[in-house]
């Protein structure tokens, strides 16, 4: 998963890929703040579920808004938030006439014999 804005430097260290949820009613703001050359903001609505990739060193804070402001809430180290990477579905494995194929139906062997419906009297 590319993160276009705000890369993660690239200094060498191993990637995860971790998973927020946010399970209240409210806005919440999550940052991490501890890893040096990288700005990571991203506010998260409620029920929504946040993908990112981050270091496992990283600290995940989450800040709940409340009027006019906002309360540190929590702080999660991201190796609990790590999630392992889903295997490639068939339509991201498959090319688009490969795909297409596995859509279309078997062809039979046979054809389907005819069958006589006769009108209810």
């Amino acid at each position: 998963m590319a993160q276009i804005l705000d890369p993660l430097p690239s200094d060498g260290q191993s990637q995860v890929l971790c998973c927020y949820v946010n399970a209240t009613s409210k806005i919440q703001v999550a940052r991490i703040t501890n890893v040096p050359d990288w700005y990571f903001e991203r506010v998260v609505f409620p029920g929504q579920r946040l993908l990112f990739e981050t270091v496992p060193k990283a600290l995940l804070e989450i800040h709940t808004g409340m009027m006019a402001s906002a309360i540190l809430s929590d702080s999660i180290p991201c190796e609990r938030l790590q999630v392992d990477d889903p295997e490639p579905t068939v339509f991201e494995a498959a090319s688009g006439a490969e795909l297409e194929a596995s859509l279309l139906p078997e062809p039979l062997d046979q054809p389907t014999p005819a069958v006589a419906v006769s009108p209810a009297s």
